[in-house]
């Protein structure tokens, strides 16, 4: 099962089949990182609190 290479957190397959790139089974951030989120090709912190 992939897990997110942030928080640690398990993240569905179909989550990682979509925001991955091709040949990459685990994802940066999930739903669960809310200091962190997805920025284009990188991660950044988050600007605002989510959540």
């Amino acid at each position: 099962m992939p897990k997110c290479q942030n928080c640690e957190s398990f993240v569905t397959a179909d989550y990682a089949r979509v925001f991955t790139p091709d040949g990459v089974e685990q994802p940066r951030v999930c739903p669960n990182c809310a200091d962190k989120i997805r920025d284009g090709a990188g991660v950044r912190e988050a600007r605002s609190k989510r959540r």
